[in-house]
């Protein structure tokens, strides 16, 4: 339980209502600002301004999925604004205060540390992108689905990499009767994916099974389909991109060859918001638990 706790919500999208709802029933005292157009049926959430949260009282501070942008502006949905985070504003709270964000970028990362307030970048953790790979991998199989004209059973799937999403993507893809090749860099990844009845090759070897591929589909946020392996691919192949920008695909070369190209982004939040705000608020109420 979380009694006693109090913790900021600013700004956030579709999946933090049922984050709030979740750290709500685990009784949190929550400040919520950008949600002023969703009713929230809690007697321990307050809506409120930024002038109007109790900082200096309040053990967590969180922030939307995608942090703050280069400005220190943070998006607001509902309704659709901003609001400015400072490091005079941070420096309000308690030093034990945690911020909790799903990414961030330099700036937000220099404000915590000249604000000596301590990090928790959700995104990175192993807890959270697992969890978050299944939705990310049923919303592949889903735009798939829709993006080709043949059935994904015994249609040849190349998945670039073999991480977190990797993995649940091409067990995923096999499971639904598609030849699944793996791209990988580790022998001991080779090993499981022979283990797992796939094919497998080295990342920098996609020339080997580009050819006969029907669907790419990237998890690597490095560039790693390049022009040469995309003007070796059939002209009704696709390339399905979920890594997060600027992904891993030469989309200019995919463009010039008439390759379909689909830069999936934030697939958990769009497909399945209610889990995905659930798998957040489980990590956030375990570690405001713990103060970490």
């Amino acid at each position: 339980m979380l009694t006693g706790k109090k913790i900021a919500f600013i700004g956030g999208d579709e999946r933090y209502i049922q984050t709030i709802n979740h750290l709500a029933a685990k009784n949190a005292d929550l400040f919520a600002v950008g949600f002023s157009e969703v009713s929230f049926d809690l007697i321990n959430l307050h809506h409120c301004s930024m002038d109007e949260i109790p900082f200096d009282k309040i053990d967590g501070l969180v922030l939307p999925v995608s942090g703050m942008d280069e400005t220190g502006h943070i998006q607001l949905d509902f309704p659709k604004d901003k609001t400015e985070l400072t490091i005079e504003i941070v420096k309000k709270t308690d030093e034990h205060c945690i911020i909790y964000t799903g990414t961030a970028n330099e700036r937000l990362k220099t404000l915590a540390k000249e604000s000596d307030r301590k990090i928790v970048i959700l995104f990175e953790r192993d807890d959270i992108a697992i969890a978050n790979s299944i939705p990310t991998a049923e919303a592949t199989l889903q735009i798939a689905m829709e993006e080709t004209n043949r059935t994904i059973h015994g249609a040849n799937i190349l998945v670039m990499g073999f991480g977190r999403v990797g993995i649940t993507m091409a067990r995923l893809f096999q499971q639904v009767g598609a030849n699944v090749t793996v791209a990988a860099r580790k022998q001991a990844d080779f090993a499981r994916i022979h283990e797992m009845r796939m094919n497998a090759l080295p990342i920098d070897e996609i020339h080997a099974a580009i050819d006969e591929t029907d669907i790419c589909i990237n998890t690597v946020p490095d560039l790693v389909i390049g022009k040469k392996a995309i003007m070796r691919m059939k002209q009704d192949a696709i390339i399905i991109d979920v890594a997060s920008k600027p992904g891993g695909t030469d989309f200019d070369a995919a463009k010039e060859q008439k390759i379909k190209t689909i830069h999936a982004l934030g697939l958990p939040g769009k497909v399945a918001p209610i889990t995905a705000g659930e798998i957040i608020g489980q990590t956030i109420a375990t570690l405001a638990a713990e103060n970490v």
